[in-house]
């Protein structure tokens, strides 16, 4: 932090659902990286001049009669006890003591847009100001965003961060494993996603990082399909991309496999094209290459792959070149993961995304290619239309590679194959 400045980071809301209902309550993951505090509408304020007290919180009071309806509070003294701030105090003084928090202070860290009333309070002191400054210290005169530096936080994972991920990641990958030795033809969607889910929390997950996708046959063909209420037919493939939230921390996994346990010829010569192309790009999940330099090679190796199946014609440059492979492969091949699926942290090393960045240790991605292929496309070959497949696991980059936080779950169609008829004959 800059000198003489001061932090004010907000936690969530609870966001109303309908009428008078609510979503399941989840904290805003900076303000839980940096305090651990799992309550709705609290403040944080960071301040390295105060020796005293460098963290303070602000909180919801203990109330019998609110935690008779709505569950128990940490209130003043377990914001202390419990998550360590240096001092607290309840959240409804946070607005009359906001002037002696910024007064005489030259840089302030807040992330506006984010929490609407709070805007509001800092906006309302600060053009007051304006008027009273003679009289007053000054306001803060720079106002910094501080998610570009959690980002850069969050993007390097801590030894605790990993183990927290491998246990996401482990809880994940056994869901996968469950689905794959209960899915059968006739089976809805919704039937498996409900069984991965109670699985998932049922091995200690919070439940699931995000909305899981269950798309059977030409479901699998759009990226984000979430209806996940089709019935699953014999012979049809089924993409599962779902993931466990544990204490935070996000899984993402995707799995491809047969409905009825067995790959035909022409699903397979899919699979093993994006197969291929998901083993070479977590090997070049490495220091010294970059996120850039490993985009560029899955549109290379699925441009060749795209060629060998006859979905396009003409020479891999020139069809890279024209961006032809979009019309089957048309999104990055993985992303940061961490508390959040799609994880903060930036891509690029400059402001103009020119400079792609590099791996480094202690990052964590996803490596995910896809090829999708609508049952409507008539320019495809018949026997691939209707074939949907993305292979996807999260890794961790080491000083020497990475780790594979999802390779438990198998991805080899053989041993797919092999797992799903120990199944069947049961």
């Amino acid at each position: 932090m800059e000198e003489n400045s001061i932090a004010i980071i907000p936690a969530a809301h609870e966001v109303t659902r309908s009428y008078d209902t609510e979503f399941k309550f989840r904290q805003d993951s900076d303000f839980w990286y940096l305090t651990g505090f799992p309550e709705p509408d609290a403040v944080a304020v960071i301040d390295p001049q105060n020796k005293k007290a460098p963290y303070t919180l602000y909180v919801r009071p203990r109330d019998p009669m609110m935690e008779t309806w709505f569950g128990r509070r940490a209130g003043v003294e377990g914001a202390v006890k419990k998550y360590k701030a240096d001092k607290a105090f309840s959240i409804e003084k946070f607005e009359n003591d906001m002037p002696k928090l910024l007064h005489g202070r030259d840089v302030l860290y807040y992330r506006f847009a984010s929490d609407n009333a709070l805007d509001q309070q800092i906006l309302k002191y600060l053009s007051g100001q304006r008027v009273r400054r003679i009289k007053t210290p000054y306001p803060p005169h720079t106002i910094i965003d501080p998610t570009i530096i959690t980002g850069e936080m969050r993007l390097h994972k801590t030894a605790d961060e990993v183990e927290l991920m491998k246990i996401a990641g482990q809880i994940s990958a056994e869901a996968h494993i469950h689905a794959m030795k209960k899915v059968k033809p006739g089976m809805n969607e919704a039937q498996v996603e409900s069984l991965m889910e109670a699985f998932m929390r049922d091995k200690g997950a919070s439940g699931v990082s995000y909305n899981s996708i269950i798309g059977g046959g030409d479901n699998a063909t759009i990226l984000h399909y979430v209806e996940n209420n089709a019935v699953l037919k014999d012979g049809d493939l089924l993409l599962i991309d779902a993931g466990a939230e544990y204490q935070l921390y996000a899984g993402d996994i995707t799995r491809t496999f047969p409905v009825n346990g067995k790959f035909t010829q022409a699903q397979r010569e899919v699979y093993d094209v994006v197969l291929d192309v998901l083993l070479k790009c977590t090997e070049y999940t490495r220091p010294g290459n970059t996120v850039m330099g490993r985009q560029n090679l899955s549109i290379e190796l699925l441009t060749e792959g795209m060629l060998k199946l006859g979905l396009l014609k003409g020479k891999a440059e020139d069809l890279i070149k024209k961006k032809a492979y979009m019309k089957y492969y048309m999104h990055g091949v993985g992303h940061y993961i961490g508390l959040d699926v799609h994880d903060a942290g930036r891509y690029f090393t400059d402001q103009g995304s020119k400079n792609s960045r590099p791996f480094a240790p202690g990052m964590a991605l996803t490596v995910e290619p896809g090829l999708y292929i609508p049952a409507n496309d008539k320019s495809a070959p018949a026997k691939y239309r209707g074939i949907g497949i993305r292979i996807e696991d999260d890794v961790i980059v080491t000083e020497n590679g990475n780790i594979n936080l999802t390779d438990k779950v198998p991805k080899d169609p053989e041993e797919i194959e092999a797992l799903m008829q120990k199944r069947s004959r049961k």
